[in-house]
């Protein structure tokens, strides 16, 4: 647990309690001079936490789990424990859910598009809000003839209703989308999953972007799949990911290949082999063995600044920024920003992406801006965030624009811009997460009206 952060202090209210749980774990980010408001790229390590795995590892001799060694039983332990304290961070039933550890969130995905039984009655189904790493499954659907299906976004950014999913011939389809946009930080319904799974479809959720600040109860809400990144979460470990599954539904999963880990028995005289049962069957070669003794502790770092606490602060943080955005107008009247998604803090986590615009409504080029933030060491992000969909949908970008071809292997982002007459091609992603404070919303509104000269 770390360090009292509410001993010998009077000052009250979410943000001064977050002001001083960020004095204690993230001393760093005041002393560097760094405005930090890229938490949808990665969140930060409290210091406690690398204090405490250190003393883990410094006192602990770990050995490759696949062994019977006391070393080797140790990293099996610490494996099981990684496993067991992400189902409870989740709320799940360990007898209705499993966790299949993995690198990453895009690890997780892989496993599911590589193993699901795909075919031409059984469709892949898409929301246009999706990261690279979920648009990808659409490849290993092609490759074996299943219809690909797209559910639209309206003006905000949201999934359009009705959102009634294509009817299957036979067999269940895969239905894929957010809990939250990486992109604009809507958060799209969860009823959507009892929905489509009504129709006979299997479910992915993508939480990578949703559980660092919000709370996800598979108790309450049924997803066959949930896909995350525990860097996202706590900002340590890294390499450290899972892929959270409905045992029926991994049941189902069959897996195109096998690996050192995997399976209990091979032949080479008979080209056989058996996986082993459970979630270990997908888990190919040595797993992050070292780390995984970090996860329970860095879960429990999370959980202890109150998910609900960190909720209702950081829905105050975004209200105000976009407060504060709408007020950056230029002297003609015309916005500096426009804010690509909702307006408001209803169904959005604390994730923004914006544009800006000059005072003949050009838009500034976001690598600009991000190299100018830069200078002024206030870490932000630019880009389409590997999420197409939202871009084309907030640029109005047509997905057959010959400009993509035309530039062929020598594409750059600002060629692309260029070949569309200098049209938005990227936003400016500012991201809230749990070492936020009002002093951060204040750095990058006093930073953006420069932009008003």
């Amino acid at each position: 647990m770390p360090r009292s952060v509410d001993a010998g202090s009077t000052a009250t209210g979410d943000d001064a309690w977050f002001a001083r749980w960020r004095s204690v774990e993230l001393s760093r980010i005041d002393a560097s001079g760094t405005t930090y408001l890229d938490y949808t790229g990665a969140a930060l390590y409290p210091e406690s936490l690398i204090r405490r795995d250190a003393d883990r590892l410094l006192g602990a001799v770990l050995g490759n789990p696949h062994s019977e060694s006391v070393a080797s039983r140790q990293a099996t332990d610490d494996l099981a424990s990684a496993r067991e304290a992400i189902l409870a961070f989740l709320k799940a039933d360990p007898d209705e859910y499993s966790v299949v550890l993995t690198a990453n969130t895009t690890a997780a995905c892989r496993l599911v598009g590589e193993s699901f039984g795909f075919g031409p009655q059984v469709p892949l189904i898409l929301s246009a809000d999706n990261h690279n790493s979920v648009n990808g499954l659409r490849e290993f659907a092609r490759r074996r003839g299943a219809p690909v299906h797209t559910l639209p976004l309206d003006d905000e950014l949201r999934l359009a209703a009705p959102r009634a999913a294509p009817e299957r011939a036979s067999g269940s389809g895969l239905v894929a989308f957010p809990a939250q946009s990486n992109f604009s930080g809507v958060r799209h319904p969860l009823s959507l999953i009892a929905e489509m799974q009504a129709s006979g479809h299997r479910v992915l959720l993508d939480a990578a972007a949703f559980v660092p600040t919000g709370r996800l109860d598979l108790s309450a809400v049924k997803p066959d799949f949930v896909t995350l990144s525990l860097y996202k979460i706590a900002g340590y470990p890294t390499g450290i990911g899972a892929l959270v599954a409905r045992r029926e539904a991994l049941a189902e999963l069959a897996r195109p290949w096998f690996a050192g880990g995997t399976v209990d028995w091979v032949t080479i005289g008979s080209s056989r082999h058996q996986f082993r049962g459970g979630p270990e069957q997908f888990e190919d070669g040595t797993p992050s063995f070292i780390a995984a003794g970090a996860v329970r502790m860095a879960l429990a770092g999370v959980i202890y600044a109150d998910r609900e606490r960190l909720a209702r602060h950081l829905a105050a943080l975004t209200g105000q920024l976009l407060a504060g955005l709408s007020e950056l107008q230029h002297s003609g009247g015309t916005s500096l920003v426009t804010v690509h998604g909702p307006r408001d803090t209803r169904d959005r986590g604390a994730t923004v992406a914006i544009t800006l615009r000059d005072n003949a409504g050009r838009a500034v080029p976001f690598w600009d801006v991000e190299e100018a933030a830069r200078e002024h060491r206030i870490a932000l992000r630019g880009g389409c965030f590997c999420n197409p969909g939202c871009a084309e949908a907030s640029f109005g970008l047509d997905a057959a624009d010959p400009c993509l071809d035309t530039l062929g292997a020598g594409f750059t982002i600002p060629g692309f811009a260029a070949c569309l007459g200098d049209r938005a091609v990227g936003a400016v992603r500012i991201s809230l997460g749990l070492g936020s404070v009002r002093a951060d919303v204040d750095a990058v509104l006093g930073f953006l009206e420069r932009y008003l000269s």
